[in-house]
């Protein structure tokens, strides 16, 4: 478990503080001072959860807050099983909380949790953005939404201790520290996209104009460390090499500051971007990648984050292999804390 009883307090999204006053058979949360909630535990086949007391008029938050304390707390916990006096009426619409056939008794479901999405991202959903076909290039596909600004992602991981965020690039801002990690020995090698400060100012440009791609400049504690390009699969060179779906995403990922590399923190950030790609459009069932086949340490590091090798193909310029990662198995094999 990520948390003992020495440590008993969790960062929230957005910069709030959890604390907990927990016991084998009780939980009382504090939030930024203020007394949240008060539940009794009962650990079982699922473990047992009994609302006792909440703040006032904070009923959908005090659930909230308690199901993220618990599976946070326990990476192994997939349910919990409420008992409420009252209907949860907001927790049922949202899918926080799910009916049972036993009256006052509820289920919170891991793999439903983490797809709710607020307060992970940055602007909250105002609903799907509608569905027309257009054609661009000689490709069919759905009308992108607009592209968003700032900060789209926010997570406390608890196996580092640390904020991991996802922010769009600015290319005043970002462009020589993007030149700087293009230009890296290690980097150069599989991304091959080396050049001037112009040279990369074009690229970037380029991708800022085009509707399909979203670069994104990924942080700890909001220190700039890796560079992500996020695309539409169905209008990219990626599409004739498999049964792409219409709102099926790519990524391309790049850890420009050596500070920042290794298996932990390539868990951290690569579970962030997905999850924020699946929350970014409830219609998106696959995230895919295309690395190179001889790059076998990340490919290891994508197998370890549940994506599988679909195959190996030619690129014009690399032979690559095509990774995916469905919805379902992300969410089922949930690794978020």
């Amino acid at each position: 478990m990520p948390f003992d009883s020495a440590s008993p307090t969790l960062s929230l999204p957005r910069w709030r503080s959890l604390s907990a006053d927990e016991g084998d058979c009780h939980l009382s949360l504090v939030l930024e001072g203020s007394p949240l909630v008060r539940v009794r535990l009962q650990r079982g086949e699922t473990l047992q959860v009994q609302l006792e007391e909440h703040a006032r008029d904070r009923v959908q938050q005090a659930l909230w807050a308690v199901c993220y304390w618990l599976f946070a707390r326990d990476p192994g916990c997939q349910r919990l099983t409420w008992q409420l006096h009252q209907p949860p009426q907001e927790a049922l619409n949202s899918g926080l909380l799910i009916a049972t056939q036993v009256k006052g008794q509820y289920l919170c479901e891991r793999s439903l949790f983490w797809q709710l999405p607020q307060p992970w991202l940055g602007q909250p959903l105002a609903g799907v953005y509608p569905q027309q076909m257009q054609i661009s290039d000689g490709k069919r596909h759905p009308r992108r939404a607009p592209k968003p600004r700032g900060e789209v992602y926010r997570r406390f991981d608890a196996r580092l201790g640390a904020w991991v965020s996802l922010r769009t690039l600015e290319i005043d801002q970002d462009l020589e520290r993007f030149n700087r990690w293009q230009n890296n020995p290690r980097v150069l090698n599989f991304w091959q996209e080396g050049g001037s400060l112009e040279q990369h100012r074009e690229y970037l440009n380029k991708l800022e104009a085009d509707p399909h791609s979203l670069t994104l400049i990924g942080c700890f504690d909001d220190q700039p460390f890796a560079y992500f390009e996020a695309y539409w699969a169905k209008e990219d060179r990626i599409a004739p090499f498999y049964a792409v779906d219409d709102y099926d995403r790519g990524i391309h990922m790049l850890v420009g500051e050596e500070l920042h590399r290794g298996p932990h923190k390539v868990a951290s950030w690569l579970s962030a971007l997905v999850h924020y790609l699946f929350l970014d459009d409830p219609r998106t069932q696959r995230v895919v990648a295309e690395p190179r086949a001889d790059n076998g340490k990340m490919i290891g590091y994508m197998h370890d984050q549940c994506f599988h090798c679909e195959k190996e193909f030619d690129f014009p310029h690399k032979r690559a292999a095509l990774m995916i990662l469905g919805r379902e198995r992300f969410f089922e094999g949930c690794k978020l804390l």
